[in-house]
């Protein structure tokens, strides 16, 4: 009899171990999932903010040429309004060497 209870006193112990050791293990096996989880995780931020900074760079680089090229627009157009002939360059000196020079 008392050979018995050893053998069941032993078996409970073994199966105390065998569950610890899962426990261990599943621990393990969790903590190794959430490790790999956040290296997702950052690496999706990551590339995340690596394309919003390619948009806004890209977004920076278009506002920029347009922005030249509304200039020169801008000053073609006002090139072309302001063409002064040569009757007008004169005259328009005339009046400057008379406002500098005192005449009327």
């Amino acid at each position: 009899m008392r050979d018995v209870i050893r053998k069941m006193l032993e078996a409970e112990a073994q199966a105390k171990r065998i569950v610890a050791e899962a426990e261990a293990q599943a621990e393990r096996i969790r903590a190794e999932a959430r490790r790999q989880a956040q290296q997702l995780i950052d690496q999706a931020r990551a590339d995340t903010r690596a394309e919003a900074d390619r948009i806004a760079e890209e977004a920076s680089r278009r506002s920029e040429s347009e922005r030249q090229g509304v200039i020169a627009h801008a000053a073609e157009t006002i090139e072309a309004e302001l063409q002064v002939d040569e009757p007008r360059r004169t005259r328009a000196a005339e009046a400057v060497v008379r406002c500098v020079c005192g005449g009327t």
